[in-house]
């Protein structure tokens, strides 16, 4: 009977210090941390070499903010995975409301028909929640947050013109139970 040494079955295993990181054969079985040290040798103890620290949804996430267009072909190449895990991190982020959509940057100087400002909104406390659901069904209103700076809210809104844009601040805005005060900034170029 042939030894495992010289079986047919038997794959010859480098040979050398089991310290050295490539690993030893004993009798025709490979020693048990090969694996472990050859990762670590040859591709950086687990991770792939040139890939970066952030987790996968992170790279996922930085790939969609630079480019909301992406294809998932074009987010898996340059975050590094495959296109079905692409498609499964973007399902259960959008799912758990993580990405909450989709946009596009406007520059509002090439905007040939609306004026847009962001309209720092002081609200009283006792009316905050009703203030902000009738805030929110404003046609003029595009976005609308929470702010910890100088105002309660801090609303995008958007219309015809700066004059247009007045009238829906006095009339509507100005108008909702709750409302103490409305601070527009009106946007002129985007820098950035």
């Amino acid at each position: 009977m042939p030894s495992a040494a010289t079986s047919p079955r038997s794959i010859p295993r480098p040979t050398g210090d089991p310290t050295d990181g490539v690993g030893t054969e004993t009798g025709g079985v490979r020693d048990a941390n090969f694996g472990l040290r050859f990762r670590k040798r040859f591709f950086g103890g687990g991770k792939l070499l040139g890939m970066s620290a952030e987790s996968t949804e992170d790279r996922i996430l930085s790939v969609l903010e630079e480019d909301a267009q992406a294809s998932y072909a074009e987010i898996a190449d340059r975050a590094g995975v495959s296109k079905p895990t692409v498609r499964k991190y973007i399902d259960r982020l959008e799912s758990e409301g993580v990405i909450v959509g989709y946009s596009a940057d406007v520059d509002p100087k090439k905007l040939s028909s609306q004026s847009i400002a962001l309209v720092g909104i002081e609200v009283a406390s006792e009316s905050y929640v009703e203030a902000t659901r009738a805030l929110k069904a404003l046609d003029a209103v595009e976005a609308l947050y929470s702010s910890s700076g100088d105002h309660t809210l801090m609303a995008e809104m958007r219309a015809a013109d700066g004059d247009a844009l007045g009238e829906v601040i006095a009339d509507e805005l100005l108008a909702i139970e709750g409302v103490e005060e409305a601070h527009p900034s009106f946007l002129q170029e985007r820098l950035k």
